[in-house]
């Protein structure tokens, strides 16, 4: 974290932190307000959402527990250098404690959450690179950068749900897992192999549910490409209270590509490396370094600092177990 934190230090103090300031001071307030309202209404939308696989594998939990186990996930992503997959167990944990559901379903829905969030990113980021292409110019290492960081994911998530829908593949994985974890302690995999196998099997016929349930694909993947088109709204709106119209094209190419950039598990929440990211490319397509610089610093506060502080807030009240397996993660 603190490498990350570096980065960005270095960018404010190579921008000129007065400037900055200045930009932060004139921005209009009703406009920052309407960007944390913005953020508001994602975190609900992310909730419903969950709550679409969560019904089709008729797990009964009330919506209000959801957003708390939503935010308490999204908190331990941010602070995890795990890119950001950290806080995915630890949602599915609480989840299954509370509804006294298997642990395989409950992760299963979390993970059908995160794969329906997958499609419209890959979609988005193909079209990125393209604007990138047309509008920013971007460094050619950079377009062959962000083309194999795309290439490496759409691989990753292939294989993943493939390992998810196919019995026998599934098993294929699983025991060459148990094989290594044989050769490092035998006592272990005696204790866990069965266990795994009937978990992977019980995680498998609920993703299969979960994929064969319309409702899941109809609602749940037009409602991810509106949560990305709001995330991308909610920039624009920054850029708004800081009296810059910047292109709505331009805001959403920087966006996609900064979160590409944080997914690689390097940072924790992709933190520095993403801010300064965001700095550069804004800097890039003609925005002045100052207004970029401030308008980021806005944006992280809105989407990094204030989920994490409210899903640390909120994390007390699932209970003490919880709070060490968030601790085991960090």
């Amino acid at each position: 974290m603190l490498a990350g934190i570096g980065v960005l230090a270095i960018m404010v103090l190579f921008i000129g932190p007065e400037k900055i300031e200045s930009a932060i001071k004139q921005a209009n307030p009703w406009y920052v307000i309407l960007a944390v309202v913005i953020q508001l209404v994602i975190y609900w939308l992310w909730t419903e959402r969950w709550a679409i696989t969560i019904s089709s594998l008729d797990i009964s939990i009330k919506r209000r527990q959801l957003l708390p186990m939503l935010l308490v996930g999204l908190a331990i992503n941010n602070l995890t250098p795990s890119g950001r997959g950290g806080g995915e167990p630890v949602r599915a944990y609480i989840l299954a404690k509370y509804s006294q559901s298997p642990t395989e379903n409950a992760f299963a829905t979390v993970i059908a959450d995160r794969g329906l969030d997958t499609f419209p990113f890959i979609a988005l980021a193909i079209l990125t690179i393209i604007l990138a292409v047309l509008y920013i110019n971007l460094p050619q290492w950079m377009i062959i950068t962000l083309i194999i960081c795309l290439i490496v994911l759409v691989i990753i998530f292939a294989l993943a749900l493939y390992m998810s829908l196919n019995r026998e593949f599934g098993d294929r994985t699983i025991r060459w897992v148990l094989r290594i974890i044989n050769k490092i302690s035998s006592k272990i995999h005696d204790k866990i192999e069965q266990k795994a196998i009937n978990a992977v099997e019980g995680f498998q016929d609920s993703m299969k549910i979960m994929v064969t349930d319309r409702k899941v694909l109809l609602y749940g993947i037009p409602l991810s490409f509106l949560i990305w088109g709001l995330e991308i709204f909610r920039v624009y709106v920054i850029f708004i209270a800081l009296n810059i119209n910047a292109p709505l094209e331009i805001i959403g190419v920087v966006f996609v590509i900064s979160t590409l950039i944080g997914m690689i598990p390097l940072l924790p929440g992709g933190l520095g490396a993403v801010d300064g990211m965001m700095i550069l490319l804004y800097s890039y397509a003609g925005i002045p370094p100052s207004v970029s610089a401030a308008a980021t610093i806005v944006e992280r506060l809105i989407s990094f600092w204030m989920t994490t502080i409210l899903g640390v807030a909120v994390l007390p009240y699932f209970g003490a177990d919880a709070v060490e397996k968030m601790s085991k993660k960090l």
